[in-house]
């Protein structure tokens, strides 16, 4: 019975691995973590060793929920700073979701389908803005310095909330060893 909680712990920490990971191309990964420690701790008993109790669910939301605000006031903070309209912001947003996306299919074995998704979505953010602003009949160079802005606030954005989804697997990690 010890070996199947084992087995259970390690599933739950490579499935939380993978997770994390979709992160990378603009998927949730943070709160399917959530969602995937809360099940695991509903359905593990208590008096198993390798449990994971509310507390630490509780913190993965918290985590989750700062790891969103990040991305988000970072891509805001990025374009609204240069001067986006809400067009411009709306755009880089729609952007930066198909440019993550089509980032999934870069040509380069392996890093490719790391850094792809994470740079082509910058870029679409770049583009929607532009368009954005472009649309609203702003000059060209004034509509690049916002795209440009929207780039690295996405940009800026993920990798804060892959570090916070860093932070949560290191939490259940420590809440299944130090339970």
């Amino acid at each position: 019975m010890q070996s199947v909680v084992i087995l259970a712990a390690i599933l739950l920490v490579v499935v939380a691995v993978a997770f994390w990971a979709l992160n990378l191309i603009g998927i949730p990964g943070n709160w399917l973590i959530v969602a995937l420690a809360a099940t695991y701790a509903y359905f593990m008993p208590d008096d198993r060793r390798l449990d994971i109790n509310l507390v630490t669910v509780i913190g993965l939301f918290a985590l989750a929920a700062l790891g969103e605000g990040i991305e988000l006031l970072a891509g805001a903070l990025g374009a609204s700073k240069a001067g986006a309209s809400k067009r411009g912001t709306a755009l880089a947003l729609v952007g930066s979701l198909l440019g993550g996306m089509a980032g999934l299919f870069v040509p380069i074995p392996v890093i490719g389908q790391i850094v792809g998704p994470i740079v082509c979505a910058g870029l679409g953010a770049l583009t929607g803005a532009v368009i954005g602003e472009q649309w609203k009949g702003r000059d060209l160079d004034e509509s690049l310095n916002i795209g440009h802005a929207a780039f690295w606030g996405r940009l800026i954005g993920t990798l804060g909330k892959i570090l916070v989804g860093c932070v949560m697997l290191a939490l259940i990690i420590v809440s299944l060893i130090f339970r």
